[in-house]
């Protein structure tokens, strides 16, 4: 049975306490960043993050999918800090499921 702190966290889009990454995450994260190091939106190369479009604690078997991994920046390039707006919706507890769509559109719109 799902204890209740741990129920509110995936309401709040929180990894639960405990949620473990898979011992090889390093490994992808860096593959995936050097297949794609710029961010999705700006093209930055700062402060880039390696996001999950389904987060890992959700879903463990897409944790190093690379059809669920984007990479967006937090430096904030034209006042957005892309990461939080367009991989969360605005808020780091939100989940974006439409996140790919909302990365195309703003990435047309600042180039």
């Amino acid at each position: 049975m799902m204890r209740f702190e741990d129920l509110m966290d995936r309401i709040k889009g929180k990894a639960p306490k405990g949620a473990k990454r898979s011992r090889t995450w390093p490994q992808t994260r860096k593959a995936h960043l050097q297949r794609h190091p710029c961010c999705a939106v700006c093209q930055s190369k700062s402060k880039i993050q390696v996001h999950h479009v389904i987060p890992f604690y959700i879903a463990p078997d897409q944790e190093e999918v690379e059809d669920n991994l984007v990479t967006l920046c937090q430096n904030k390039k034209y006042g957005i800090n892309c990461h939080l707006l367009l991989g969360h919706a605005g808020r780091f507890s939100r989940i974006n499921p439409s996140c790919r769509i909302d990365i195309a559109i703003w990435s047309l719109k600042l180039r």
